[in-house]
C-alpha cells in the first residue's frame, strides 16, 4: 500500500488519539454502525483531503467499513497529526499523503497522490482537491459521481466555478448544514482557535484587547469565547449587517486601521485576502500577536511584512517575531503558525464533539451522492433539511436531552390557514 507519512513507528499514540476522540462522536458511530451492515460504498473509491486528525480519522474508518476504498491527504501543512496519520495506514490500512510541515511541493504531490487512486467521490476541506482535477485532471474530473465540501472558503470557491460553468461534478456543501455551521463554526472555531492561540504564547487573554476579523460564524464564535475569557473585544467588518449584529451582541465595531492601534492579538476569520497587510502594519500597536483562523494563510499579508522587516526571528514553537521600522520608531510584530490555521498548526483542532456532527454530515453527504448520482446537476447543492434534523436528534439523544412534540391540533393549527383570531 502506498503512503506518504513521517514516521509509522508513532501508530501506538495515534491509536490512543484515535480511540479517545471516538468516545465524543456517537453520532457519526451511530450511522457507521449502520453503514457498516448495509456496505452503502461498496466497489467506490473516496479520495479526502482533509485534515489529518484524530476526528476525521474516525470518519475514515467508518467510510472503510461501509465498504469504501479510501485515501486521505492533509487539507493544510500544518494541521497533520503524525501519529494518527501513521495508525491510519498501520492499524487500519487506510493510505495517507500528509506529513505536519510538509512543503508546498511536498502538499501538492499528496494531493496528486490521492487523485492517483481514481477516487468516485472527493471528501475536500478547501476544494483542493476539485481545484487540482479541474486545472490539471479534467477528463477525470468529468469521471467523478460527486464531491462532499467541509468549509466556508471551499464553498465560495465552489461557487465560483459553478457560476462559471465550470463545476464538472456536483458539490454538496456540507459547510451549509445547520447541524455544521452552527456548531462547528461557532463553538469549534471559538474554543480551538483561542486554544491555538494561548498552547502558541502562553499568555494571558484576560484584560487583553483582541480583534476579531469577520463577524460570520467562526468570527461569532471567536469573539464570544474571547469575552468569556475577559477579553474586551473589537469586531472589525464589511459588512453593515454582520457589524450592526456585533454591535448589538456587545461588541466594538471599528476599522482594522483603528481596532489595531488597540489590538494585543488580532485573529482573522474571513476568508479573504490581506485582511492585515502593509497599511495595518505601519499603525499596528507594538508588540500585538496576529493569527489567523480561516482556511488559507492568505489573510495575512506575511509577503508585504516581510519586504518592511529588518529581522526575522523564531521565539519558540508556532510564534515567529518580526522587527519593523517605521519613521524613527521601531516595533515587534508577533505572527503565530505561519500565517495558517492557528487551531490545527499549534493546536489539535476542534474537539471530537462538534466534528461528530461535521462528518456525520459527511458521510451522509457522500451516500447522498450515491443515491442522486444521474440526477444530480453540476452546482453546489445543499443537504436536505431531514437530514440535518436526523443528526440534530441523535446528537441530542446521545447527550440526555429531549424535546416536545406537537400534538395532532397543534400540527393542524401550524400547517394551515383557517384558524385565526376568533
Amino acid at each position: 500500500m502506498k503512503h506518504d507519512i513521517k514516521n509509522i513507528n508513532l501508530a501506538k499514540s495515534g491509536l490512543i488519539k484515535i480511540e479517545w476522540a471516538k468516545k465524543d462522536m456517537p453520532v457519526l458511530l451511530g450511522i457507521a454502525s449502520d453503514f457498516k451492515k448495509k456496505k452503502p460504498f461498496k466497489n467506490i473509491t473516496i479520495g479526502a483531503c482533509l485534515h489529518v486528525t484524530a476526528e476525521t480519522a474516525n470518519l475514515m474508518i467508518a467510510l472503510k467499513e461501509a465498504g469504501a476504498k479510501v485515501g486521505l491527504c492533509a487539507s493544510n501543512p500544518l494541521s497533520t497529526q503524525d501519529d494518527v496519520a501513521a495508525a491510519l495506514v498501520k492499524n487500519f490500512n487506510i493510505p495517507v499523503f500528509a506529513k505536519k510541515g510538509e512543503s508546498k511541493n511536498e502538499y501538492m504531490k499528496h494531493l496528486s497522490s490521492v487523485l492517483d487512486l481514481n477516487p468516485d467521490i472527493t471528501m475536500d476541506d478547501g476544494a483542493d482537491l476539485v481545484g487540482e482535477l479541474h486545472s490539471k485532471r479534467l477528463n477525470q474530473a468529468k469521471k467523478i459521481l460527486g464531491g462532499t465540501e467541509e468549509t466556508t472558503t471551499g464553498v465560495s470557491r465552489l461557487k465560483s466555478m459553478a457560476a462559471e460553468g465550470a463545476l464538472r461534478f456536483p458539490v454538496i456543501a456540507v459547510n451549509e448544514s445547520m447541524t455544521k455551521h452552527f456548531f462547528d463554526n461557532r463553538y469549534g472555531t471559538g474554543q480551538s482557535t483561542l486554544d491555538g492561540i494561548i498552547r502558541a504564547t502562553n499568555k494571558l487573554i484576560a484584560g487583553s484587547v483582541f480583534v476579531v476579523a469577520g463577524y460570520g460564524w467562526c468570527g461569532k464564535g471567536l469573539a464570544m469565547r474571547a469575552r468569556g475569557m475577559g477579553a474586551n473585544v473589537i469586531v472589525t467588518e464589511i459588512d453593515a449587517v454582520k457589524a450592526l449584529e456585533a454591535l448589538m451582541d456587545g461588541f466594538r465595531v471599528m476599522p482594522m486601521t483603528e481596532a489595531a492601534k488597540e489590538a494585543d492579538f488580532i485573529c482573522t476569520v474571513t476568508g479573504n485576502i490581506n485582511v492585515v497587510g502593509e497599511k495595518i502594519f505601519r499603525v499596528i500597536k507594538d508588540g500585538c500577536i496576529i493569527s489567523n483562523s480561516g482556511h488559507f494563510d492568505v489573510e495575512i499579508d506575511l509577503i508585504a511584512l516581510k519586504k518592511i522587516s529588518k529581522t526575522r526571528k523564531v521565539l519558540r514553537d508556532f510564534v515567529e517575531s518580526y522587527k519593523i521600522k517605521i519613521g524613527k520608531n521601531e516595533k515587534t510584530i508577533f505572527v503565530l503558525a505561519g500565517g495558517r490555521l492557528v487551531n490545527l498548526g499549534s493546536a489539535e483542532g476542534h474537539p471530537a464533539s462538534v466534528m461528530d456532527m461535521s462528518f456525520a454530515n459527511q458521510i451522509l453527504a457522500a451516500e447522498f451522492v450515491l443515491k442522486n448520482k444521474n440526477t444530480l446537476s453540476n452546482s453546489v447543492h445543499v443537504l436536505p433539511e431531514m437530514l440535518d434534523k436526523k443528526i440534530a436528534t441523535m446528537k441530542l439523544k446521545s447527550l440526555g436531552s429531549k424535546i416536545d412534540t406537537l400534538s395532532p391540533r397543534q400540527r393542524q393549527y401550524m400547517s394551515g390557514w383557517r384558524d385565526g383570531t376568533n
